[in-house]
C-alpha cells in the first residue's frame, strides 16, 4: 500500500501523487481508494481502488535503477512478432505487468523496427505507434524525473543508444 504524499506510477497517467486514502461504499461494497493527481496536471483528481487489477500502480524506480534502464537500450529488445494482433497482445501484456526492464525491451524493439520500416519507405503499423508512444511517455517521463532531466533528453539519448547499437 502506498502512503499519502508518495509519488507513484499510475499506468493510465504516469507519475502521480497520492493525495489521500479513503473508504467508500459503492454497490454495497466498502473499499479503500487512493485519491491521486498527475504531477503534470494538478487540476485532475483520480480515485482508484487500492486493490485494483485493472490498472498498474508502482513505486518509482530509484536513480540507480533509472540509469540501468537507460543503459539497457544498448541491448536488443524482445523478439519481433510478425502477426499484428498477436504482437499487440503480447507486448501489451508485458506493459501491463509493469516490469520496467521488460517494458524497456519492448520499447527498444518497437523503436528499432520503426527505424527499419521507415528506412525502407514503409509505414509503421498504427497499433505499434500507439503502444510505443504510450510506453515511452510513461517510462521516459519516470526516467527523466529520477535523473533530473526532461523527457526530450531521455528520448534523444535512447534514440542515440539504439542507433549506436543497431543489431
Amino acid at each position: 500500500m502506498f502512503n499519502i504524499g508518495e509519488l507513484i506510477i499510475y499506468s493510465a497517467h504516469g507519475i502521480c501523487r497520492v493525495d489521500d486514502i479513503f473508504e467508500q461504499i459503492i454497490g454495497g461494497k466498502k473499499r479503500n481508494y487512493y485519491k491521486l493527481h498527475p504531477v503534470d496536471d494538478s487540476s485532475l483528481s483520480i480515485s482508484v481502488p487500492v486493490e485494483s487489477d485493472k490498472v498498474a500502480m508502482l513505486q518509482l524506480v530509484n536513480k540507480e535503477e533509472a540509469e540501468e534502464l537507460l543503459e539497457s537500450f544498448r541491448e536488443p529488445g524482445v523478439e519481433w512478432i510478425e502477426a499484428n494482433t498477436e504482437r499487440n497482445q503480447v507486448y501489451s501484456k508485458v506493459v501491463k505487468n509493469g516490469d520496467r526492464k521488460e517494458i524497456s525491451k519492448v520499447i527498444s524493439t518497437l523503436m528499432r523496427k520503426k527505424l527499419k520500416i521507415e528506412a525502407e519507405g514503409r509505414k509503421f503499423h498504427q497499433q505499434d505507434i500507439k503502444l510505443l508512444s504510450y510506453v515511452q511517455s510513461i517510462l521516459f517521463t519516470e526516467l527523466a524525473f529520477k535523473l533530473n532531466t526532461t523527457f526530450e533528453v531521455i528520448n534523444r539519448k535512447v534514440a542515440r543508444l539504439i542507433n549506436e547499437n543497431d543489431y
